[in-house]
């Protein structure tokens, strides 16, 4: 117990959540030697590989995690998202969250939470003691409350969020010494306020692991001793690289393990896992070349430019839109045949190959089957979850090829994601990410009621 725990005469349990965007489960337990802290966390807790949720895409991921429930509860789908009744698209940020947060929680029963970099939370909430917005906030100045969080932060040149840009380069050097900047960045933030004691949940998240997965992990997974697949353009430097980057964090967790009093119970996780990408797949080029959606004029850049004739649509990531009568403005399928054209569609997915012969599709979901909740009117009719190695993209810009390359080789996934606690009660088995919040409530002895999640509590009772 804290110091400032022992003053205040409190002794309500604690947890410090620490998110590592897009770590793959066996990134972290097939290499103890690498990452002797998080193997250290393995063994005197409780960790194993979890599944994510339909789609496994970081928008949609911090959402469900951080609120128990799927994205029909949630409101938030994808990076994208489709407006109700319409055509137009915008880009989900925090207060499009529907669901009540673990902080929001935290809050209403008179606990303080700090919260740091989560996607999918700009503009901060000022019923939370300090807040700072990740993915997608324009500015530390208007990512941050209160101020004097602002001001901390850029007296120690912290960064949203790492330039991305940077991957593209052939040479990997110098968009891994921003990703090392980011990272240690915001080790120091997080171990600045971890340090001040004053809270009851800490949930901060390292996004940089995801950026750097995309540029590399090819060149880790396929460079490994052992490894099957193709290596052309791969890279022995870079496997280091990488493998550097991941010591940092291996350390970064290690310290922040051995600084939190003993009434804090550690959480690291992940929101999906991550493979090797082979492909990136045009959607909306191939239900094109197979008839199912055509353009008004060549000079097509978005979804309103689609043409009445149109029966369906993609949205990254792999999910797929009958354009129905009634719900869409020009719906050109209609109501009594939805069921007999979505059995169509989803059949056709299911046979797709890539160039290599190989599926595409791992699992056809259909929305029944994936989402329910107040928000599920906009849910998609089905989502593709793709085989490894098929990273599905849903522009409207004209695309030469369905299946292209291009300077990411890492790609999500929807299995392997991580979950690690450090407290040998909680039980790491069959779980996925709607489990998290609710362990989390448990580990903090918050109440709620079951039926609020799609979930359940891994702890041991």
């Amino acid at each position: 117990m804290g110091l400032f725990d022992r003053l205040r005469g409190t002794d309500n349990p604690r947890v410090a959540f620490i998110g590592i965007d897009g770590v793959p489960f066996t990134l972290l337990s097939e290499h103890p030697e690498e990452f002797p802290n998080v193997a250290s966390l393995i063994n005197e807790g409780s960790a194993g590989a979890i599944d994510s949720i339909v789609p496994p895409e970081s928008s949609a991921c911090w959402p469900a995690l951080t609120t128990g429930v799927n994205p029909g509860e949630t409101g938030v789908y994808g990076f994208q998202d489709r407006e109700n009744g319409s055509y137009d698209t915008y880009v989900p940020m925090g207060r499009d969250v529907q669901a009540t947060r673990l902080w929001d929680r935290v809050s209403q029963d008179g606990r303080d939470a700090t919260v740091f970099n989560v996607p999918v939370t700009f503009p901060p909430q000022r019923n939370v003691q300090r807040m700072v917005s990740g993915f997608l906030s324009p500015s530390v100045d208007k990512a941050a409350l209160p101020d004097d969080v602002a001001n901390y932060l850029k007296s120690i040149d912290y960064a949203i969020d790492v330039n991305a840009k940077l991957g593209h380069d052939e040479d990997k050097t110098e968009f891994m010494e921003d990703a090392h900047r980011t990272l240690d960045a915001r080790f120091e933030a997080f171990s600045h306020y971890l340090s001040e004691d004053d809270w009851d949940l800490f949930f901060g998240v390292f996004m940089t692991t995801d950026r750097v997965n995309h540029f590399l992990f090819k060149d880790y997974e396929r460079l490994a001793p052992g490894a099957s697949g193709d290596t052309e353009g791969l890279k022995e430097e870079n496997r280091e690289l990488f493998l550097e980057f991941y010591r940092q964090v291996d350390e970064y967790l290690g310290k922040i393990r051995s600084m939190l009093p003993d009434d804090v119970t550690l959480v690291v996780a992940s929101d999906h896992g991550f493979t090797s990408l082979d492909y990136e797949v045009n959607c909306n080029t191939w239900l094109e070349e197979q008839g199912w959606l055509s353009y008004d004029g060549d000079d097509h850049e978005e979804l309103a430019d689609i043409a009445d004739e149109t029966r369906a649509y993609s949205l990254i990531p792999g999910r797929f839109y009958i354009n129905l009568e009634g719900r869409e403005p020009r719906g050109s399928v209609p109501q009594a045949e939805y069921e007999a054209a979505r059995d169509e569609l989803k059949s056709e997915l299911e046979a797709w190959e890539g160039p290599d012969g190989k599926k595409v599709a791992d699992r056809v979901v259909e929305k029944e089957e994936a989402f329910r909740g107040d928000h599920d009117e906009i849910a998609p009719d089905l989502v593709v979850v793709p085989n490894h190695g098929f990273d599905l993209k849903s522009g409207f810009k004209h695309k030469e090829s369905v299946f292209s390359q291009g300077p990411r080789n890492g790609m999500h996934s929807f299995d392997n994601a991580s979950l690690i606690v450090d407290d040998p009660d909680v039980v790491v088995e069959d779980a996925d990410l709607f489990d998290i919040a609710p362990t989390i409530l448990d580990l903090m002895e918050l109440d709620y009621t079951r039926t609020e999640f799609d979930g359940g509590s891994l702890v041991r009772q």
